[in-house]
């Protein structure tokens, strides 16, 4: 069994956060396989390599979402899958609302690249727009 280094998959999600926070599109797939799969809804199809990952980041995050605060809360490392639990606040552009979103990520690590991304989260609002 392959054991993933805890740096490794620290600098990961840091970097997940950084392009969350600004935004980055082109950024975000510096983590990922080029054949990543990322589900954002489990029983959704994933969004599959560099080019639906990107496409997703800029539809989702990008043109949705605005003022991003994330936190780390918890990380946990098995062999060569990962678990991350952070909190995110951000303004739903669409909805014209703040969120608070909660988060629990599952990651599977190949190459010290995130090979498959499970989210499982809530979000309830937190403040109207002005």
């Amino acid at each position: 069994m392959i054991v993933i280094q805890r740096e490794v998959v620290e600098n990961l999600v840091q970097k997940y956060e950084q392009a969350w926070e600004q935004q980055d599109a082109e950024g975000i797939l510096e983590i990922f396989t080029k054949d990543a799969l990322y589900y954002e809804r489990i029983f959704e199809e994933p969004f599959r390599g560099h080019s639906g990952i990107k496409a997703y980041w800029k539809n989702k995050v990008v043109k949705q979402q605005k003022n991003i605060n994330f936190k780390l809360l918890a990380l946990y490392i098995d062999g060569d899958s990962a678990i991350a639990e952070w909190e995110v606040q951000f303004d739903d552009i669409l909805q014209k609302v703040r969120k608070h979103m909660r988060e629990v990520a599952i990651l599977e690590i190949k190459n010290n690249k995130i090979a498959s991304l499970r989210e499982y989260w809530t979000s309830k609002i937190i403040k109207e727009s002005d």
